[in-house]
């Protein structure tokens, strides 16, 4: 009681909001610009362009003209741009224009293909994409459309040096729709077009004919298997091709402008010369395609410097027509398969998980100072995302291997399209629109160390989420794995799922949102019924006292006292709970529950038994306050990631550490569930081992 008494100011918010971690180790290798990450949420198109052409294709500063012309017509044609380079180690994916201008002028870049990553990367040097990188990053950060100017292919006398640009292979193993010139006619055109059909590479000519262009010449002497006549023609066959599940790209050559095309012969005589100069000079691999663009430019005069400008150009307009017509198609196909109202919806989905909860549209608003000034503007930056407990657990599952029912209520305004759009890849068939109604809204207000100073919601729309709606999906919630409810729905509601839980012996994780919504099962016997919750230490204390159980008058400060008091508390729950995972901010998370094998079993209980009690403390890992960007999502990633893991069988020390991986995505991308959250982002293998320190036991009995 002494440990229970002894307090300090600090308030522990839901959740890890104060948690710190960065990227997990292969994510914290990308880094996706926020405008390119925003555009991507919202399922706007995106062109992702290659740098070798800055760091090796032109002399400076045409090399950086281009890049900011194609970089501008992008977005002129309303797609977003997202060059993709290495800098200092990291491989990114959208530059800022300071950015752009450091590799423009860096002697020091290396020419990085896809056997380069590993180094450039261990290393920490910078450089520019080729092909293959490019699409690697491209496919990763989820950009359907690559824009560059002319692909490698297979090298004359290929069929004895095996010499083969791996722009070729990458084709046939990243479902990347690339847009380019074709292939240079320094290369063997015939027997690249052979090996990409040998790779399952669809190959189209964007135009009136399948005539295979050869980047200065519009005519290479080959033909493409298809041509597509318009940038509508062209985003179905992507749309098909991803569809489908290939694991393989398409290549959409797109022949020079008739206008630069002219000069096509002269440029071909000069190429002819120095591919002869090159040979007698001994260049070769890599070297070859730098040394004879610099030779060409010079025997032309600069013509073939100005044709490749051209062709870049042109390349990235069309590039760009053929994104937004792929954004376009995506969202209407969406908007087709858009939700109904409730009495209307469907009752067969069949799922594992079932989630009940709350879907916000959220303004998060972080300001560039760490104190803030309240009664005056104060600098900072103000991005849109979506939210919502419930929404982000089931987003979470949903980028890990899970199609959970959502059920949850919006209006039918703005705020709804757009979050139902955002929400595509997930089940949302269970969410009611409700006319007169309005979307659910939330503001944060955080410092520039990531700290939330202010928070205002307009959520009465939850209350919607009824205990008779929730009803019209009784068969899913009785049949269901486990059942997830966040703190936002009505009490009657969580009383309802509750008996369904006490009737059908189903497995319920109650998310308690905050530390006033956290009562919500305990104002009667419902929460005997429940089988998983994630508190924090203040929503763990209102449990207690709603229970009429003695808790601090304020929490704790050190870590030895936090688990101290968390121990105490978690204690009565565990009469009745599987198990208490309970968030400790920048601290880290203490698991409470059933002795098993020296840890804490966390798999579903199919009976309720005597046990023996005990508990894990796992540490946090630290991100900076520079890398945190949204404090709205992380506790709910962890969630999700830990009922991802408990649904896939996984042992505990794994579930938990996927947990802390996605609240370290959560904590740095400007969404509550990264976009980029994947399985294998959060799969504990690929973190060393020395970055994972042992769990600290605790007996409770």
């Amino acid at each position: 009681m002494r440990i229970l008494r002894r307090a300090s100011a600090l308030i522990l918010r839901r959740g890890v909001a104060s948690y710190q971690g960065t990227l997990c180790k292969n994510d914290n290798l990308f880094r996706i610009h926020p405008s390119v990450s925003q555009a991507l949420a919202e399922t706007k198109p995106v062109v992702a362009l290659e740098s070798t052409i800055i760091t090796h294709g032109m002399p400076y500063p045409h090399n950086l003209r281009t890049a900011k012309e194609v970089e501008a017509i992008v977005r002129a044609e309303g797609a977003t741009p997202a060059t993709v380079g290495v800098i200092e180690g990291e491989v990114r994916v959208g530059l800022s224009s300071e950015e752009l201008d450091y590799l423009a002028q860096c002697r020091s870049s290396l020419k990085v293909s896809r056997r380069d990553l590993p180094y450039v990367i261990s290393k920490g040097v910078s450089g520019g994409t080729t092909v293959s990188a490019t699409m690697i990053a491209a496919h990763r950060a989820g950009i359907p459309v690559f824009v560059t100017g002319g692909i490698g292919g297979v090298h004359r006398d290929g069929e004895n040096s095996l010499d083969i640009s791996a722009d070729l292979t990458e084709l046939g193993r990243t479902p990347i729709a690339v847009v380019s010139a074709g292939v240079k006619s320094i290369l063997d055109i015939g027997r690249t077009l052979e090996f990409l059909e040998t790779q399952g590479v669809c190959v189209a000519t964007y135009g009136a004919s399948k005539n295979f262009p050869a980047f200065f010449s519009p005519q290479s002497g080959f033909t493409s298997a298809y041509h597509v006549c318009s940038p509508e023609e062209a985003a179905k066959l992507i749309a098909s091709t991803l569809s489908l599940g290939l694991q393989s790209g398409v290549l959409l050559a797109v022949p020079i402008p008739e206008q630069h095309a002219a000069a096509g012969q002269q440029i071909e005589e000069a190429i002819q010369a120095a591919v002869t100069e090159a040979s007698a000079k001994g260049v070769t691999g890599r070297d070859v395609t730098p040394f004879i663009l610099q030779k060409v430019n010079e025997l032309t005069e600069g013509k073939s410097l100005q044709a490749n400008i051209a062709l870049i150009h042109n390349n990235a307009k069309i590039g760009s027509q053929i994104a937004c017509a792929l954004s376009k198609q995506v969202n209407e196909r969406t908007l087709k398969n858009e939700t109904h109202p409730p009495g209307k919806l469907s009752s067969n989905t069949e799922s594992d998980v079932v989630v009940v909860g709350g879907i916000n549209v959220d303004f998060i608003a972080k300001g560039k100072t760490e104190t803030l000034l309240f009664g005056q503007t104060n600098p900072g930056s103000v991005c849109q995302s979506f939210g919502g407990v419930g929404r982000n657990i089931a987003d979470s599952l949903s980028r890990l291997g899970h199609k959970p029912l959502f059920i949850s209520a919006t209006g039918t305004d703005s705020n709804s399209d757009a979050v139902l759009n955002y929400c595509k890849h997930m089940n949302t068939c269970g969410v009611a629109r409700i006319e007169g109604q309005s979307t659910a809204t939330y503001c944060a207000v955080i410092t520039e160390s990531g700290e939330l100073s202010l928070g205002l919601g307009d959520m009465d729309i939850h209350q919607q989420i009824t205990e008779q709606y929730v009803s019209l999906f009784e068969e899913q919630l009785s049949s269901a794995t486990l059942v997830c409810l966040d703190g936002n729905i009505p009490v009657s509601t969580i009383d309802y799922v509750c008996s369904l839980a006490k009737k059908h012996n189903i497995n319920v994780w109650y998310e308690p949102t905050d530390s006033e919504k956290a009562c919500k099962p305990f104002l009667s016997d419902a929460w005997k019924s429940l089988s998983y919750s994630s508190p924090n230490l203040a929503e763990l204390c209102t449990m207690n006292a709603t229970l009429g159980i003695t808790t601090p008058e304020v929490l704790p400060s050190t870590l030895d006292e936090m688990l101290g008091v968390t121990v105490v508390l978690s204690r009565p729950l565990l009469d009745h709970l599987h198990c208490l995972v309970v968030t400790l901010g920048a601290h880290g998370v203490l698991l409470c529950g059933e002795l098993d094998a020296g840890t804490v079993n966390l798999q579903p209980r199919k009976q309720r038994r005597r046990r023996q009690l005990c508990a894990l403390y796992y540490p946090a890992l630290t991100v900076t306050p520079e890398e945190t960007m949204n404090v709205s999502g992380a506790g709910d990633s962890l969630a999700g990631a830990l009922i991802a893991g408990i649904l896939q069988g996984k042992d505990t020390d794994s579930c938990v550490r996927m947990g802390l991986l996605a609240a370290k995505m959560s904590l740095a991308s400007p969404h509550p569930i990264a976009p980029v959250l994947t399985l294998d982002s959060v799969d504990p293998n690929n973190v060393q081992a020395q970055d994972w320190p042992k769990p600290k036991f605790v007996w409770m009995d």
